[in-house]
């Protein structure tokens, strides 16, 4: 039976180093209770490097034949995915590689399918029109399904959405617990994002009670998002909880003042997206009930600190989130 992931103490480690290699901490705020220096320098390294060490995944023969041919016939699994902020997605210290969670999912992925991973960076907008137009052949970026969504694409999910509010450790703002709790605060969220979707849904019944309005901020940096954070620029975040909870781990300067699910007021999972019809989200579905069985999934979770987020079995289209 496939257990419920939980994260490892190795990889909380290599995250909290991580934040010298991709946050610009200062060093001078290290302290001597902190972790080993050269042993979470040495898995911040191993995190951040373009050379990913990845778990071996063989061939899944299932799943490989029910790869459609105009996808098979070059070999390779062509995947978009939108660096963005660690853990998830992020760019290596070549300042060009993809790596995180979701890239190491795309690795073993393909590695199941039997085929040459290309892994393609684009912006978060660009995705859709990507995977729409056969330009590439799926997404693993931290997409939810949603009943919108499945009118053009195909899924098979592999992970649970959480989503969280992250505010300066310092900021009176919060708790975070109810739709009213937002009235009037400067919130960062993510253009096209299901977050979007709930703050906007939350703004407009905040408003018909005659409360405040959302200030709503986009940024495309992610370390300018977190600048305007701690600078007092915005007053809280609103996006994936495991980017929320790495920041908070690595820089110790922010905190948690609300989670929900990301199919709010219903749970939602997030997985790897395909243009419908093109047959390739069954092959997906397969190959990643193969590697939660074979333990390669729980491996990549664990590596990232994402444990708590895994799942026991991939689903096919499952019901999405309305809208």
């Amino acid at each position: 039976m496939k257990q419920q992931r939980t994260r490892s103490a190795f990889s909380i480690l290599a995250l909290i180093g991580l934040v010298s290699l991709c946050a610009c901490a200062d060093p001078s705020q290290a302290t001597e209770d902190a972790p080993s220096a050269t042993a979470s320098d040495s898995a911040a390294a191993a995190l951040s490097s373009p050379n990913q060490d990845r778990p071996e995944v063989e061939v899944n023969e299932k799943a490989q034949a029910l790869v459609p041919e105009k996808i098979a016939a070059d070999g390779k699994l062509s995947v978009v995915t939108a660096p963005g902020a660690a853990p998830l997605s992020f760019y290596a210290t070549d300042n060009s590689t993809p790596v995180g969670n979701d890239a190491d999912l795309a690795a073993a992925l393909a590695d199941a399918l039997g085929l040459e991973l290309e892994l393609v960076p684009v912006s978060w907008a660009d995705w859709p029109l990507g995977i729409e137009s056969g330009k590439y052949e799926a997404a693993i970026s931290n997409v939810t399904v949603t009943e919108e969504r499945k009118k053009k694409f195909d899924f098979a999910t592999y992970r649970e959405d959480l989503l969280g509010f992250y505010a300066d450790k310092d900021s009176k703002i919060g708790p975070i617990s109810k739709a009213e709790d937002v009235a009037g605060l400067k919130i960062i969220v993510g253009s096209g994002t299901n977050q979007e979707k709930i703050l906007v849904d939350w703004d407009k019944a905040n408003q018909a009670k005659g409360l405040e309005p959302v200030d709503f901020q986009y940024y495309d940096d992610d370390s300018a998002s977190t600048l305007a954070l701690l600078s007092g620029r915005a007053d809280a975040s609103f996006g994936p909880n495991a980017t929320g909870a790495y920041k908070q781990a690595t820089t110790g300067e922010l905190k948690q003042i609300g989670s929900f699910p990301g199919g709010w007021p219903d749970t939602a999972q997030v997985a790897v997206t395909t243009k419908k019809g093109s047959g390739l989200a069954e092959a997906a579905e397969v190959a990643l009930d193969g590697l939660m069985d074979s333990g390669a999934y729980s491996q990549i979770l664990d590596k990232w600190g994402l444990g708590d987020e895994g799942i026991t079995d991939s689903r096919l289209n499952p019901d999405g989130l309305a809208g």
